[in-house]
């Protein structure tokens, strides 16, 4: 039996991912066959079952490289942003409107949705982490009123976990995003220290 290098292994789960991502955008999880997705990755079903055990375990992968896309830019629209409060806003904004985006709201707010049950729990207190370090910011420099971070970063997330999910059904999103983000503004100016 040939051995494998690390970055023929590396390879193989490269590419099993990246026809997976595009089979599964294109057809959606349940529609899509393990024989049609490793054919079309020009890979077998065994390569499929080393990496990812299963077709649930190659869909988690999927959806944990997009997970990551998408805070790479929330993060940059907080980097770029003028300054704290304006970053934390337009963060949020944007993440409401990425459940218009055709593989996001598929794969992440439908499929993992239905096939995992949500996003996994590392994945939803990375998030939140990642909130709460912006909230503590905001609190310090005296923007947002003090209150324990943690759990206001986790209602935010729920909130707009919720409402991404919301503005996904149906054929009404563009009218549902117009909707949750003028409802996120309300919430958002509740946060803000009271100017004097």
């Amino acid at each position: 039996m040939v051995r494998r290098t690390r970055a023929e292994m590396e390879e193989t789960r490269s590419t099993l991912v990246a026809t997976a991502r595009k089979v599964f955008s294109e057809c959606g999880f349940a529609d899509t066959s393990m024989d049609d997705l490793t054919a079309r990755a020009g890979l077998t079903r065994g390569a499929l079952y080393h990496h990812f055990g299963d077709k649930k375990g190659l869909l988690a992968a999927v959806v944990e490289q997009i997970d990551a896309e998408m805070d790479s830019r929330l993060q940059a629209i907080s980097d770029s942003a003028d300054d704290a409060w304006t970053g934390f806003r337009s963060r949020c904004l944007a993440y409401l409107e990425m459940a218009l985006e055709p593989e996001f709201q598929r794969l992440v707010l439908r499929d993992a949705r239905s096939v995992l049950g949500g996003a996994s729990p590392e994945a939803q207190r990375h998030c939140v982490e990642s909130m709460q370090r912006l909230l503590d910011e905001l609190i310090e420099q005296g923007v947002v009123e003090d209150t324990d971070s943690e759990a206001l970063a986790s209602l935010i997330y729920g909130s707009l976990a919720d409402a991404a999910s919301w503005i996904a059904e149906g054929d009404q999103g563009s009218a549902r995003l117009a909707r949750a983000s003028s409802a996120m503004e309300l919430i958002l100016r509740g946060l803000l220290v009271p100017s004097s």
